[in-house]
């Protein structure tokens, strides 16, 4: 009776984002977030 084991570590790097990257996705944020408010209200009217 063999047993073969294999093991596997994966390590993940946190990536620092610059400034222009933090700055767009907080864009993005509210884009979405207003987006979101909208649909909601157009829901209410109908």
């Amino acid at each position: 009776m063999t047993v073969n084991i294999l093991f596997f570590t994966i390590m993940v790097k946190r990536r620092e984002i610059s400034i222009e990257e933090a700055i767009h996705q907080e864009m993005v944020e509210k884009m979405y977030e207003n987006n979101k408010v909208q649909r909601i209200s157009m829901y209410d009217y109908i």
